[in-house]
């Protein structure tokens, strides 16, 4: 994503980055949320992109609202009302009219669905329509339960004709994947008029720049571009964008290849000499060394900015039902989408349904089409596979 046609609002008052609900899901940046407007395609399509993470692994996710040919708005994956971003929404209802549909497509995402709930009460007169399986952890609570407006909140209905939106949209619903403690399921929707498609989790692309919405405040990536504990944060170019770099290998991997955990009590010794100590530089914890040439590691990560698979849902999710992954990325495929908009990293992202199939490739045989992930980063994902099966916590993978 690019910052031309972004926006932000003209004063910086952090009353409006407020957001006193954050402790439902307790990540960084907590109580305060900036958000960015950018408008996708002119007149239609808007992403409203936020951060969140946690020890500053800050990565974007991000609302797209859709103007309706008959007048006013749909919301796909509503993030943080924060006094800014419904400012931003108000802005749009004075032009097109007011908000109709708000839908949360994904059932296992507690960074989507913690906002649904405030997001609707913001705006009192849109139907809810939320992805059929929904489910809670530990016991499994009715909708209203969960914060969502009993009388205006519906699952979707299996056939896309039946919803009131039919005119302008097509959907398609992967899962339910069963997981054991709950199932994933994601709705993809396709906007006819615009060829475009919004995704939640299953597809994404790494920008080779920093996001636009993470270099508004730029510390996570000043934080990650060091390569000591001992060492300076310092804001430059190059900086923000090795902070990036390291920032996006972490997200996919967790413990990629490229990276050495330091020893409890090395971090510990370390933390003493730094000069920052403060709660925002985590107390001089930096448990972190690089290795030579982890640059290689992002390349091929990146891939030259391609549509890929996240190696957290290759390993774990859709592996465990890759015939019926693949039959919903078939039926994804028939639409002549051009443009791809998912809820996390980059966006837009100028691509069709070659390349959509393309990033699936890992659950077909070897040999099949797609660029497979490097084998090397994905250790820890295994090893917490193998640990999650063995305890019975999650189904088996099949191989087909």
């Amino acid at each position: 994503m690019t910052q031309a046609g972004s926006d932000w609002l003209s004063h910086d008052n952090p009353a409006d980055w407020a957001w006193p609900f954050w402790f439902t899901v307790p990540i960084y940046p907590y109580g305060r949320r900036r958000t960015l407007r950018t408008e996708v395609v002119p007149d239609t399509i808007w992403t409203f992109d936020q951060v969140q993470g946690i020890f500053y692994v800050t990565v974007p996710i991000r609302m797209t609202v859709v103007r309706l040919e008959a007048g006013g708005l749909l919301v796909y994956a509503p993030v943080a009302p924060t006094r800014e971003c419904i400012r931003w929404m108000r802005e749009l209802e004075a032009r097109y009219g007011a908000v109709k549909y708000i839908l949360l497509p994904t059932v296992s995402g507690i960074e989507h669905k913690a906002f649904v709930g405030p997001f609707a009460r913001c705006f009192p007169t849109a139907q809810v329509y939320v992805a059929p399986h929904q489910w809670s952890y530990p016991v499994n609570l009715p909708l209203s339960w969960l914060g969502l407006p009993g009388n205006r909140t519906q699952r979707l209905p299996e056939d896309p004709s039946q919803v009131p939106f039919a005119d302008e949209f097509d959907y398609e619903i992967l899962g339910p994947i069963s997981l054991g403690l709950g199932p994933f399921e994601e709705v993809v929707l396709f906007h006819r008029r615009s060829h475009t498609l919004l995704v939640t989790d299953t597809v994404v692309s790494v920008p080779d720049h920093p996001p636009a919405i993470t270099q508004l405040d730029p510390y996570p990536l000043l934080f990650h571009a060091r390569d000591a504990a001992d060492e300076p944060v310092q804001d430059t170019p190059t900086n923000r964008l090795k902070g990036w770099q390291r920032i996006a290998l972490f997200s996919f991997y967790f413990r990629p290849s490229a990276l050495k955990t330091v020893p409890l009590g090395e971090t510990l010794r370390d933390s003493w000499r730094v000069g920052d100590r403060s709660r925002r530089a985590y107390f001089g914890l930096y448990p972190f060394r690089w290795k030579t040439g982890w640059q290689q590691s992002y390349e091929a990560l990146r891939g030259n900015g391609r549509l890929f698979v996240a190696p957290i849902l290759q390993t774990l999710i859709l592996n465990r039902a890759p015939r019926q992954t693949l039959d919903w990325v078939q039926r994804v495929a028939r639409w002549n989408f051009n443009r791809i908009i998912p809820c996390h990293l980059d966006a837009p992202i100028e691509t069709g349904p070659e390349q959509f199939c393309a990033a699936f490739g890992f659950l077909e045989p070897q040999g099949s089409r797609g660029e497979r992930l490097p084998d090397v980063d994905f250790e820890l994902l295994r090893e917490l596979d193998t640990v999650l099966h063995k305890r019975g916590i999650t189904p088996p993978a099949v191989l087909e």
